[in-house]
This record gives C-alpha cells, structure tokens and sequence, in this order.
C-alpha cells in the first residue's frame, strides 16, 4: 500500500478550518475574517500585496472581505509613508480584541494537540513539511525578508 500524505492533510485542514469555524463564529466573524484578523494580529501593519500572497485570494475577494472589516472598524486602510503606491492594513483597538480571541482558540488547540503529542512526534510532521515543500518547489517567503519590504518598525516610527 503506498503512503498517502495529501489527504490526511486536507483533512487536518479541514478539521482546523471547522474548529476555527465555531470560535470564530462566536466572536462575529467568518472563519477567512478570523484567519486574517490572526494574521494582522502577528504582522500588522501588511501590505495588501502580502495579504493577498498570504491568503491566496482573488483581489476583488480580498478588497471586499477588507471592506467588510474596515465597515466593522476592525481595520483600518492606510498609504504606506515609504511608498504611496502601497496600502497597508492595520488593526483597530475593537480588531485587536477581536484577533486576541482568535489567537486564543488557535492557542488552546495548539496546547491540545500538543499534550497529545511527543517531541518525535513533531520532528516527524516536519520532516513530512519539509518534503512537501522539497517536492513542490514552491517557495514560500516572509514578503519582510524581501527587499524593499515594509516592517512595523518604518512605519510606525
């Protein structure tokens, strides 16, 4: 029988996308809204162009879900003060309450699956992500390590 990697992952993926869905719910949002709530949480401010990388969206989805946060005060648009031509996304205070309770759930899950799990366990799961990546080819970066990147640090200063 040969080894099969990619649908137990859909279906982990799946399974976190679900558990996301719930607690997300709870707080007013989809789980996508959730998902970047968390994300600005971590690295906000962020160029559209990273949400869009990060996310793997169509634009006109993400210009629309970005609406549908800036029109609940979640976040906030701004032209970047490095570059005009770059917008980038911020969270708000209600945003960042929004984003804390996300990190939470996704928190207690990671602390679930942890305590079920063992050091073995893990540097397996990441050799198996390293092969996917390996068999891929496809790299996928931090925009900040890139060149010509916006940090919090510029813009906030």
């Amino acid at each position: 029988m040969a080894l099969r990697f990619l649908s137990p992952i859909h279906k982990a993926t799946r399974q976190i996308g679900m558990y996301l869905e719930t607690h997300s719910s709870d707080l007013g949002l989809t789980t996508t809204e959730g998902h970047m709530l968390s994300y600005l949480r971590s690295y906000s401010p962020a160029p559209v162009s990273e949400l869009h990388r990060v996310f793997g969206v169509k634009r006109s989805t993400l210009t629309s879900m970005l609406d549908r946060l800036a029109a609940r005060r979640w976040v906030e648009r701004r032209p970047s003060k490095r570059d005009r031509r770059v917008t980038l996304v911020s969270l708000t205070e209600e945003g960042s309450t929004r984003a804390e309770g996300v990190q939470a759930a996704l928190d207690a899950l990671e602390a679930e699956i942890g305590a079920k799990t063992n050091p073995q366990d893990l540097e397996g799961f990441y050799r198996v992500l390293s092969a996917i990546a390996e068999a891929t080819d496809i790299p996928v970066t931090d925009d900040r390590e890139s060149a010509g990147s916006v940090t919090r640090e510029e813009e906030n200063a």
